[in-house]
């Protein structure tokens, strides 16, 4: 095995450390996705895999895969256990623009621009989750995404071919994981005092 597998495999190992235990609080209740922001990402997360694929990414770009498959299936639990399906019209602005950068993509028939456009979704897909955990932070799990920030900076180091192509997407999640994160941590001391 080399070393690019072996991360490879550390890095689904995450993937499924975060989101068994996630999909388990999700049927019990004590998670409660939101639905909007785990259909954008799933759809991103599987195209961003292909693309990376494409683009040489190797074995580095099977725990993005992965984790694209999981991340639809949470979306539809999100969706039949009613977690958290009170839509605003900020987090309607945030689902619209992630449906206009896919058919952008399509246009480009390039896998930087799909990976390019597909992030900038993906961040836009926080937008929803970000707004209820601002008002509600205990009612995602900072473990969870700490996980995921941590998966996808070793898919960084898995990847068979470092470029902007196969690097951004998963850089770019790991900090958004990371600044939801920290704004969690910040909502819940101020919310506790």
């Amino acid at each position: 095995m080399s070393i690019k597998e072996f991360l490879s495999a550390v890095a689904v190992a995450l993937t499924l450390a975060a989101f068994l235990p996630y999909i388990r609080s999700i049927l019990r209740g004590e998670v409660r996705p939101h639905v909007f922001s785990w259909i954008i990402w799933g759809a991103t997360t599987v195209i961003v895999f292909l693309a990376q694929r494409e683009g040489g990414g190797g074995v580095g770009a099977w725990p993005i895969g992965i984790s694209g498959g999981i991340t639809l299936l949470i979306a539809l639990l999100a969706y039949i256990k009613k977690s958290d399906i009170s839509i605003t019209r900020l987090d309607w602005l945030f689902f619209t623009l992630a449906l206009w950068a896919l058919p952008l993509w399509y246009a480009t028939s390039d896998p930087l621009w799909a990976v390019v456009i597909l992030t900038v979704v993906d961040v836009l897909g926080f937008g929803p989750t970000v707004r209820k955990a601002y008002h509600f932070p205990w009612s995602e799990s900072l473990v969870f995404f700490g996980l995921f920030a941590a998966r996808n900076l070793i898919v960084i180091l898995a990847l068979e071919h470092h470029s902007l192509t196969t690097v951004l997407f998963p850089a770019v999640i790991a900090a958004a994981c990371l600044a939801l994160m920290a704004l969690m941590v910040r909502r819940r001391r101020i919310l506790k005092a």
